[in-house]
């Protein structure tokens, strides 16, 4: 469990991937300059789902990894160590990229009719489908009728909002 307490590199690298970004996080805290074989040792956790973790943040830029000659055994393994100072960055990128996929659907739906039979089961469709179907329902048969979609249209523009102006206080 996360607590609130924590680095803010703890929490969001828990965020992406749950209990064992959680460990591999905080180890990473504890012993920079780790190689995978010591965090798993420190951890717990198998080495394959400590490369993952480590693999899957070092392409979010939240890690960075640093490749040495191993003195004892002669090969090269990967030091890895927190970027702190990159979950800023990490987490205003995601807002930016959801900001933009909630941005398209809302245009989507702002630039669409829908229809629907009623039935849950079925899928809405749009009006160009609805019309190659003479109305009827794909998937049931069933009369289909012009839907509604502004309650969905305005909590999209709702959130659209709160992230940009979210995003504007961050600067």
């Amino acid at each position: 469990m996360v607590e609130s307490y924590e680095d803010p590199f703890v929490r969001i690298s828990a965020m992406i991937g749950g209990d064992e970004y959680l460990k591999v996080a905080r180890a990473l805290l504890k012993a920079e300059d780790a190689t995978d074989e010591e965090i798993a040792s420190s951890t717990g956790l198998r080495i394959n789902m400590v490369r993952k973790v480590l693999y899957d943040l070092f392409g979010k830029a939240l890690i960075t990894g640093i490749r040495v000659k191993d003195e004892r055994k002669g090969w090269f393994v990967y030091r890895w160590r927190s970027r702190k100072d990159e979950v800023e960055n990490f987490i205003e990128n995601q807002k930016k990229k959801i900001s933009e996929r909630l941005q398209q659907r809302l245009d989507y739906e702002n630039s669409s009719q829908f229809y629907h039979c009623g039935n849950e089961d079925c899928p809405r469709i749009t009006f160009e489908t609805a019309l190659e179907q003479f109305f009827k329902c794909p998937r049931c048969g069933g009369v289909v009728n012009l839907k509604k979609n502004d309650k969905l249209k305005k909590a999209l523009e709702s959130k659209v909002t709160e992230i940009r102006n979210d995003m504007r206080r961050q600067l």
